[in-house]
């Protein structure tokens, strides 16, 4: 205490130590020994509580690259990244870290560069293109001519802002030193008044006795430490009590979009087969040469692949082209995935294929089958199901403001924050431009930033509070965070602000009441009715009451996130899969009324039939399933069977759709093929069908399944 008087900080333990040195003095031993402990015990949960983790960012300075391979001549040497000038010649092997900036020297370069920008996808840099430090060689070695060297290059640069926002971090003040500002002149001033009317100096230190701050010593660590154990049961991992506490007052929230609001990874958004094939024809052969490519889309069509259950065969002949995509031979066929140059004679199916591409703002991956185009994938990084469930709690917890801080491009940063709801974007940052934005919102309130990726450490170490989604996500962003969601999880984030007010609150109402019982003791002190001894027992009993009334917060709050039954828990994890399993039920639907355009002869009729078969046979019985079992077992859990209601509405019009088709079909058999005027009702019947579809699956995801851990 005397160290702390002498840097000019008086805090809350002053008074302690001032009733600590009166006990002693007045020869009140016993109520000396119970200040004490009180003291030591407080010191100890204090310790736990605001025990801070380093920020030290250790993955980013291990990721960085310590020596390049220059060559000159036809020599190539490994030298120290500090001898690298600009206008050297590096080689970049395959999957090694571009040491510095530089221009592609070779014909291209094929890049990860999710390092800097957080986007998985993997981008093409042809020659003379730039190329920024930190990204991974995705491909085979090209040649890079140095523009900077190692101190004024992009990935060093993130270094250093990570490692001055992280000290530019104030500390937290305790919640105890806060009411101390006002508890401490007062308790003093009683104490003094006391002795100066009565004479007697052991009134004086009777008043400091029960005056001596338990509730504020106990009360606020008890209650932080409660709810970082609570958090922590729900995988959120919080570095100490000051970020808990802080988190409790944050007003502004600003997300990253790829890995934190989205998967993080692609995933195949639709498939369109051309005359000939199927929709399952296009992922069997893609999905069976791509077996063998690295590449992040190839994963993302084998999964696909996997979740359809689709039988695939051994390819041969296999050779990846950086850039171009796959060829090999499947099932006796030369086969292609990947970048194709259509032309301007492309079908007209294929020019449908790339308007949806560039209104999804989604990548394209081609099959053409000995020579003649087939099929293609479209592929896209997915929102998370749970991030507009996450979204509505964290407002209705009091989070004012949501933003998008994203590397990604504007339009699929601002459709995304659309969907959500969101109230800003900002695209296209780099990770400067990010620990930029991050300043300007803490000025005006507490503000939280998450992120995963490298290119996010240095914001999360800007911010008020860091939340890293620390499952997937890199190690420096956890580094650099304040708070680490071990599950992939976004929804963890909207149990963790509820976790942080709920503990703050009762902090704030444990420390309150028992200072209030403090004061009335105080007086009793002051008018001679309670000796030291006495009232240090009378202090502990409020100690004792205050404590129970923290530990509070190690209770689960049955109203921040409803109780699955574990029959309706197991019913949601088997839809969510049989959602999974219809997705190409889906695709038939509308490619059987992409069929329809034009002239449409028996292949279109037969498409018509096949969806029929599978919507009878998959999708309706799923959905009569979805309405008899599963949504009963959920309406305890969302407030009753009105809860339901409007998603057994759509149930309702996908059944009507069905049966118009039926109709249809039926029509069409009786008159020996489809008639003129039944094609514009039957494609609106089978494009609304498809529509209706996506959408009530996306409800369910977004609304029920993400109920389930």
């Amino acid at each position: 205490m005397l160290s702390a008087l002498r840097h000019g900080h008086a805090g809350v333990d002053l008074i302690a130590v001032l009733a600590l040195g009166g006990t002693l003095a007045v020869q009140e031993y016993l109520a000396g020994a119970l200040i004490a402990l009180m003291l030591a015990t407080g010191r100890t949960l204090e310790a736990a509580a605001q025990r801070r983790a380093s920020h030290d960012l250790r993955a980013l300075l291990e990721h960085a690259p310590r020596s390049a391979r220059r060559r000159t001549g036809t020599e190539v040497a490994t030298v120290p990244l500090a001898e690298v000038a600009v206008g050297d010649l590096l080689v970049v092997g395959p999957g090694e870290v571009v040491p510095v900036d530089g221009r592609v020297e070779s014909a291209a370069a094929v890049l990860d560069e999710s390092v800097l920008t957080g986007e998985p996808l993997q981008v093409e840099r042809t020659r003379d293109e730039t190329v920024r430090s930190g990204v991974v060689n995705a491909a085979g070695a090209f040649e890079l001519r140095a523009t900077a060297t190692e101190r004024d290059s992009t990935y060093a640069g993130i270094v250093r802002l990570a490692q001055q926002a992280g000290a530019e971090s104030a500390p937290v003040v305790r919640l105890a030193d806060r009411y101390a500002a006002w508890f401490l002149p007062l308790s003093v001033a009683v104490a003094a008044l006391a002795w100066l009317l009565s004479g007697s100096a052991v009134r004086a230190v009777a008043v400091l006795v029960v005056a001596t701050p338990c509730p504020l010593l106990l009360a606020a660590p008890v209650a932080i430490v409660s709810g970082l154990s609570r958090a922590s049961r729900l995988g959120v991992v919080v570095r100490d009590g000051g970020a808990l506490e802080n988190l409790g007052r944050a007003r502004t929230l600003l997300l990253d979009k790829t890995g934190t609001l989205t998967r993080g990874r692609p995933r195949v958004l639709d498939v369109t087969a051309g005359p000939g094939f199927t929709p399952t024809d296009v992922v069997r052969l893609a999905a069976s040469l791509d077996q063998y490519s690295p590449h992040v889309l190839a994963r993302a069509i084998v999964d696909i692949a996997r979740e359809r259950k689709v039988a695939l065969s051994v390819p041969s002949d296999v050779v990846e082209e950086p850039g171009r995509g796959a060829y090999g031979t499947v099932e006796g066929h030369r086969v292609h995935i990947g970048r194709v140059d259509l032309g301007e004679d492309r079908p007209g199916w294929a020019k449908a294929v790339e308007n949806r591409a560039l209104l999804d703002g989604a990548a394209v991956a081609w099959l053409t089958v000995d020579g003649r185009l087939a099929g293609a994938l479209l592929l896209r990084d997915p929102l998370r199901s749970d991030a507009p469930r996450t979204l509505r709690h964290l407002r209705a917890a009091g989070i004012e403001r949501l933003l998008m801080l994203t590397g990604d491009r504007s339009a699929p940063a601002h459709e995304v924050a659309a969907v959500l709801g969101l109230d800003d974007v900002r695209a296209e940052l780099t990770p400067a431009d990010k620990v930029a934005a991050v300043r300007a919102e803490r000025e005006r309130a507490v503000t939280v930033m998450v992120g995963d990726g490298v290119n996010d450490a240095p914001a999360l170490a800007a911010a008020d509070i860091g939340v890293a989604m620390g499952a997937r996500g890199s190690t420096a962003s956890s580094e650099a965070a304040d708070i680490v969601l071990t599950t992939d999880r976004v929804d963890r984030l909207a149990d963790a602000v509820t976790i942080a007010q709920r503990a703050r609150r009762i902090a704030v109402q444990s420390a309150l009441g028992g200072m209030l019982m403090s004061l009335a003791a105080m007086a009793a002190a002051a008018a001679g009715l309670l000796p030291p001894a006495v009232g240090a027992l009378l202090q502990e009993g409020i100690d004792v009451a205050v404590i129970l009334n923290a530990l509070r917060a190690l209770r689960v709050d049955r109203t921040a996130r409803p109780a699955l039954s574990p029959t309706a828990e197991a019913l949601i994890h088997r839809f969510a899969a049989e959602h999974d399993d219809l997705q190409d039920v889906l695709e038939a639907v509308r490619d059987a009324a992409d069929r329809l355009s034009g002239a449409p002869g028996p292949e279109s009729l037969a498409a018509v039939e096949e969806t029929h078969r599978l919507l009878d046979e998959r999708l309706l019985p799923h959905e009569h399933a979805e309405e008899h079992e599963l949504y009963p077992a959920l309406a305890p859990t969302l407030g009753g069977p009105e809860a339901t209601a409007t998603m057994s509405r759509a149930h309702t019009e996908i059944e009507r759709l069905s049966r118009r088709i039926t109709t249809h079909l039926e029509l069409a058999h009786a008159g020996g093929g489809l008639s003129p005027e039944q094609l514009d009702d039957l494609r609106s019947c089978l494009y609304g069908l498809n529509t209706v579809l996506r959408l009530h699956f996306t409800q369910e995801e977004e609304n029920y399944f993400s109920l389930a851990p």
